[in-house]
């Protein structure tokens, strides 16, 4: 993705399900759950930079001493920080101890971490600050070890402020900024209530059944117990991913099958996915079940994961982006008109690598239809150049951008701020004959088109290509996101702009005014919630007609050869990605009632002139 967005967030949970001593004989050190934890974060750090958080949960710890340990960072290598740190605990224990990590109890007894139930998180903040405080996993602690809780998660909720009047719960500044925040208060209000009821065994399925059904969101979260239980949910849409692998010496889950299988060295179907509304309830003594604890409703996978934001490493998700690429090949050959000799294909970013390959296949299945074509029409005809220089035709593909070291923008001024952000890629020279080529470059999506128009088109455009096209292997992003992802406000994305100045163009933009006191009335009434009023900004268009604007507005105003944007169809994105069908950012259909009321609101505060996140 060309544009910089901030999404998603990653989990890791494990537990360890046999005594320390166990992995030190059999792997050599006591520290293997860490080891692994370590492991499983570092091959999920894509899905969060501003920070990392762990928990640890001790069992059988006698009273009065601590059971419960969390460590956070926001430092530029936050997992490594994290770890370096109990690394550095470890150090300063053998100075005194040398052999102690040769003995489990002892070492299980002085260093904190050493827990058997073990939960990581890697942040990237779409709501409140990025510090410390707000990375995962909170923590409420209390004298009885079964009202103890850690949690984490990779979700958004839209309804908090509803949550912490349903459990009558005041929440101060620190609280109001954070989802995480309420969605911890909530379980843990339904975990105490449930210890009153019977102190003596905790049903943690009801708890989680009590509180989940209470969010409005995309979601899942991992969470620890004081009392040794443990648990991992999933949202009823299955929204946000979750995978889990289970052996008789470890339980993990993580929010990638692939990161899973890395770590732990094992096969595809070997790691389950953790179905919507399901949660993997592990007990204090160990064993675990798969338990339903919301009623499953329409599969809505968010189609980002498969686009853009899980690693491309994980073989299906692999081919899928080779779909991708592979469906627009169409498109691509009929804007080219067909004439793969003048026409050069590339891909920007580096993440749109395999989308390009699926492209490019698409190319090659075309030419080669070409040649038997030719070579049959030629009949007895054929001579061995002629052969020759028929089956060693190919397309042309280019390195065309290099995505360079990360310049620092320290000019204020904006002419030359702009100046730098030009060369964040660099170009590869004499790839292109000058007015004669056509530039196919490829990006995962087009988002706001900020470097698309300031960079990567300006440094294109130094090739003096015929004509540059724009391939986006996403649909246009045209509503909010507000279960992950942080694209809240209405104004960033280009297609929105572009439908705004087609509305001004044709003279309907009093339609803006209308929708604006529609959404008004509605909040008065408390339903922003019923519609997604927003859908009524593009109705007037068609699709092809946006992507005309798009381009138009990508384009920088001192290039004088023509630029293109190519979209994937919405058809195309489910015939690629067929389990992950949640595509409200592209067709304005979120899977609850609190997707609608984030798009109007994000509306109203558009038309406000207000910067505020719509949720």
């Amino acid at each position: 993705m060309s544009d910089d967005i901030k999404h998603e967030c990653g989990l890791a949970f494990i537990r360890l399900r046999k005594p320390f001593s166990y992995y030190l004989q059999k792997y050599g050190t006591v520290l293997y759950g860490l080891n692994k934890l370590y492991l499983l974060m570092e091959k999920q750090h894509n899905r969060g930079q501003d920070g990392a958080g762990m928990a640890a949960v001790k069992l059988n710890v006698e009273p009065g001493y601590p059971f419960l340990h969390r460590i956070r960072s926001v430092a530029p290598q936050s997992i490594a920080d994290l770890f370096a740190t109990i690394g550095k605990e470890v150090a300063e224990l053998e100075k005194f101890q040398p052999t102690i990590k040769q003995h489990p109890g002892l070492l299980k007894g002085h260093l904190p971490f050493l827990g058997e139930l073990l939960l990581g998180h890697l942040r990237y903040g779409t709501q409140g600050k990025n510090n410390a405080d707000f990375c995962h996993p909170f923590i409420r602690r209390e004298v009885i070890p079964a009202r103890n809780l850690a949690l984490a998660g990779n979700f958004n909720l839209v309804n908090t402020e509803e949550l912490y009047k349903h459990i009558g719960f005041d929440p101060g500044t620190f609280s109001k900024q954070s989802d995480l925040a309420a969605m911890l208060e909530v379980i843990h209000h339904f975990l105490v209530k449930a210890d009153t009821e019977n102190p003596e065994k905790l049903n943690l399925g009801c708890v989680l059944k009590e509180a989940a059904s209470l969010f409005d969101g995309g979601y899942t979260i991992g969470g620890l117990i004081g009392n040794g239980d443990s648990f991992v949910l999933r949202d009823a849409n299955g929204i946000r991913p979750a995978y889990y692998y289970i052996d008789d010496e470890v339980i993990v889950a993580g929010s990638e099958r692939a990161a899973i299988r890395t770590t732990f060295n094992v096969g595809e179907n070997e790691v389950h996915e953790l179905m919507p509304g399901n949660a993997l309830i592990v007990e204090a003594h160990g064993e675990y079940r798969v338990e339903q604890v919301l009623d499953v409703k329409e599969r809505r996978a968010c189609s980002f994961e498969r686009i853009y934001f899980s690693r491309g490493s994980d073989e299906k998700i692999y081919r899928e982006r080779i779909a991708l690429g592979y469906h627009l090949s169409k498109a691509v050959l009929e804007a080219v008109s067909y004439n793969l000799k003048d026409t050069i294909f590339s891909y920007i970013p580096n993440t749109a690598e395999i989308a390009y390959y699926g492209m490019c296949k698409g190319m090659e299945d075309y030419l080669n239809q070409i040649k038997v074509q030719r070579i049959l029409s030629w009949g007895s005809d054929v001579t061995e150049e002629k052969l020759a220089t028929m089956i060693n035709r190919k397309i042309r593909q280019e390195k065309i951008a290099i995505k360079d070291v990360k310049l620092r923008t320290f000019i204020t001024e904006d002419s030359n701020r702009n100046e730098m952000v030009q060369h964040v890629y660099d170009i590869t020279y004499g790839t292109v004959r000058r007015g004669e080529d056509t530039l196919v470059v490829i990006d995962d999506s087009i988002v706001r088109g900020t470097t698309l128009k300031e960079s990567i088109v300006k440094m294109l455009s130094r090739l003096s290509p015929k004509k540059i096209i724009v391939v986006s292997s996403a649909p246009q992003i045209r509503y909010p996101d507000c279960y992950g992802i942080d694209m809240s406000k209405l104004g960033d994305f280009i297609a929105f702009r572009a439908a705004v100045e087609l509305l001004k163009e044709t003279g309907q933009e009093m339609l803006l005014q209308d929708l604006y006191q529609k959404c008004l009335q509605l909040q008065q009434c408390n339903k922003l919630h019923l519609e997604n009023v927003v859908r009524q900004v593009y109705k007037p268009f068609t699709t092809e007609e946006i992507s005309g604007k798009i381009a138009q507005l990508i384009t920088p105003e001192d290039i004088d050869f023509p630029v293109e944007v190519i979209y994937q169809t919405i058809e195309d994105l489910h015939a690629s990605c067929p389990t992950n069908t949640g595509d409200w950012y592209f067709t304005g259909n979120y899977p609850t009632a609190g997707g609608n009321k984030v798009v109007n609101k994000a509306f109203i505060n558009y038309m406000e002139g207000s910067n505020s996140r719509g949720y």
